[in-house]
């Protein structure tokens, strides 16, 4: 099987402390995050990165704090999550699985399963994810490679997914022991 790996959101802004939309705890996921992009493209699998990229004045900004303005440190990647060869596709919505961008970096590949990983769980992880299931494919959201702002709110948002016929793994049965 060919998956494709979608590394979900896994910015500054995001992930540390100093961020403008900072996840508590959001950091501890790295390492596993890390381990599933040099997996994929250590197998030659294609990796798949989005990332948020706002306008000063983006209208998403009335619902929520600024944050990843493009061009601004907090816009960037997790160094730890960036690897030689994967794609990087910028957003400016949470449901971006019909963002053009996205579907032509999908349109690249001819995957028979997706892989989703990132932050956070409750908003662009859960859209990618069910967004994806849409194609028919397999989908696999990686539980311990994604953080929720509420552990029983993501919960019960993988249960859902799975509910609807999504596969929920880990990062060891995804890259091996």
């Amino acid at each position: 099987m060919r998956p494709v790996f979608i590394d979900v959101d896994t910015q500054m802004d995001f992930l540390f402390p100093a961020g403008a939309l900072y996840v508590p705890g959001s950091e501890s996921v790295i390492p596993q995050i890390q381990r599933l992009n040099q997996h994929a493209i250590s197998c030659g699998f294609p990796l798949v990165a989005t990332v948020d990229a706002h306008a000063e004045d983006d209208t998403e900004f009335k619902t929520w704090p600024p944050h990843c303005i493009k061009g601004t440190l907090g816009q960037r990647k997790a160094a730890a999550t960036i690897v030689p060869g994967q794609i990087v596709v910028e957003k400016q919505e949470i449901d971006f699985y019909q963002n053009p961008s996205f579907q032509a970096a999908l349109a690249q590949f001819e995957a028979d399963r997706y892989v989703v990983y990132g932050v956070v769980t409750e908003y662009c992880v859960r859209s990618a994810a069910l967004g994806l299931l849409e194609t028919g494919k397999p989908v696999a959201v990686v539980a311990d490679a994604i953080y929720s702002i509420s552990p029983s709110e993501g919960s019960r948002i993988l249960s859902d997914f799975a509910a609807r016929g999504g596969i929920v793994t880990t990062v060891s049965a995804v890259c091996g022991q």
